[in-house]
């Protein structure tokens, strides 16, 4: 997976009467390739003045400067014996979040590949429909319109909504990887005496899990990113200690300067080992060919 937008201009072709070249056509002149691969950094910088190496030992000598700058009264130690502490609320929405959008996804790219038309038509309503509305909504709309229907709490409420709006993002991962595995596999699994439903089980999606692993792996790291929205919904996250501890101060800079710093360092970290990964499966894909 690329990180560069490639575009690429047609060459010219000679005129009919071999004077030179005829003028370009008016229309395809160019053809543009957009990867879906933007959190993931490149692994192929090995220097030690790398962008991601500036932007997260950076954020981290940021953080302990900020720590030990003054050994008096220091604004910013007080912040981080507090912020922390929303850390594990912060990756339990977040894992629970993507454990459940992976099944959803799983459903809906299956549904969306599906040949019975009521699967295909509901699998894509609900990708259509939850990628048009934003999560933010979406989180409003769960908490406050459902959760007193459904009794749900703010950490209940932020889970389901963050899994139903990812999970119509993974179902199109889903559905793109599957689609990319050659049609060939599944013509020589029916041909063993495999049904639909085996092939596809046993043939075509382990083959997709290692396609997909990397843009799962970006969404991921965009979930961990969103999951600062629970905040609103009184949910103990990082964001909201910082946002508590700085409504009782009032030192704002300080508090979501901490909170900034954090979040950096962990999305640096976890898209640096996507960036690994999706390295090592390309590696390992190559030694196959």
């Amino acid at each position: 997976m690329s990180d560069f937008l490639k575009i690429g201009k047609r060459k010219p072709t000679p005129a009919p009467d071999g004077s030179g070249s005829a003028p370009p056509p008016a229309h395809g002149d160019f053809t543009i390739n957009v990867t879906d691969g933007t959190l993931i950094p490149s692994t192929g910088d090995k220097s030690i003045l790398s962008a991601w190496n500036i932007s997260f030992f950076g954020a981290i000598a940021a953080i302990v400067l900020l720590r030990f700058a003054s050994p008096e009264k220091n604004v910013y130690r007080d912040v981080l014996n507090v912020v922390p502490s929303g850390l594990a609320a912060t990756f339990g929405v977040t894992l629970a979040s993507i454990a459940f959008a992976l099944v959803l996804g799983l459903l809906a790219g299956l549904g969306r590949i599906a040949r019975t038309k009521p699967i295909n038509l509901i699998a894509t309503v609900y990708v259509e429909v939850i990628r048009g509305i934003p999560l933010l909504v979406q989180l409003f709309y769960i908490y406050y319109a459902l959760g007193p229907l459904l009794h749900l709490k703010g950490p209940a409420s932020a889970i389901m909504a963050m899994s139903i709006c990812y999970g119509a993002y993974m179902g199109e991962i889903f559905r793109a990887g599957i689609q990319s595995i050659n049609k060939g596999q599944m013509e020589a699994a029916l041909a063993l005496g495999m049904s639909r439903t085996q092939a596809l089980w046993r043939i075509i999606l382990p083959q997709t899990v290692k396609v997909i692993l990397p843009p799962i792996g970006n969404e991921f790291i965009a979930l961990l990113k969103d999951s600062s929205l629970v905040s609103i919904l009184a949910v103990a996250d990082l964001l909201r200690r910082g946002r508590e501890y700085a409504s009782t101060t009032f030192n704002y800079l300080q508090s979501f300067t901490i909170v900034a710093l954090i979040y950096l360092i962990m999305t640096l970290f976890f898209s640096r080992l996507v960036g690994i990964m999706e390295t090592r499966l390309r590696n390992h894909g190559q030694r196959h060919n």
